[in-house]
């Protein structure tokens, strides 16, 4: 739960800083690409927070993985599109669907977590 907690501020700090710094020095296309990083990582703070409480009710290996899953995928999905943003490497982007499809997973694997063990 303290890593849901640690990316969910980190996602607050970010958007705070593109905001505030940012705005003026980023075109809009790179600013958008920015606040889509900040959201996602937002969103998927709250689901690592979710799937870890479940985890520690349950401690199932299933809700582990999701939870890897989701670290991962916010590192690397969210990463790239800050860096792409920050520096103008659109080649990064190349692994931003690496980090998206482990997002993914993530979600499908929280998802099949819940059923398999009766807590939907």
């Amino acid at each position: 739960m303290a890593t849901g907690c640690f990316f969910g501020l980190i996602s607050v700090l970010a958007g705070a800083f593109g905001t505030h710094a940012l705005e003026n020095s980023l075109t809009s296309g790179e600013m958008e690409t920015f606040r889509m990083g900040t959201q996602y990582q937002m969103y998927h703070s709250f689901a690592l927070i979710l799937v870890s409480y479940i985890n520690s009710k349950s401690n199932k290996a299933i809700f582990e993985i999701a939870s890897w899953l989701f670290i991962i995928g916010i590192v690397i999905f969210c990463g790239s599109l800050y860096t792409i943003a920050l520096s103008g490497l659109s080649t990064i982007g190349i692994i931003a669907p690496v980090g998206g499809s482990m997002l993914i997973a993530g979600w499908c694997t929280f998802g099949i977590g819940i059923l398999r063990n009766n807590l939907a």
